[in-house]
């Protein structure tokens, strides 16, 4: 499991968007509805609950961080980090 920044990738977010499993499955209405993912997947679902507590996108912490004063953002960076 990785745990950090996520880095985007466009090729896995087109790859996603366009597979022929995905249009089956929307085509069809063969969708469970949001929060039914420990049921259709638990193993996959499990890796998510856990990947999206342990990790932050790339873009957050640096616009938050830009949206302050510097002294303040020297600090709250030494307290994230540590």
């Amino acid at each position: 499991m990785k745990f950090g920044f996520r880095i985007p990738s466009i090729t896995k977010r087109i790859a996603a968007r366009t597979s022929v499993k995905r249009i089956i499955r929307h085509n069809l209405g063969f969708k469970a509805p949001r929060g039914m993912g420990w049921i259709t997947d638990p193993k996959k679902a499990l890796y998510n609950k856990v990947y999206n507590k342990t990790s932050r996108g790339c873009l957050v912490s640096l616009v938050f961080l830009l949206s302050m004063p510097v002294a303040l953002a020297y600090v709250v960076w030494k307290i994230c980090i540590s």
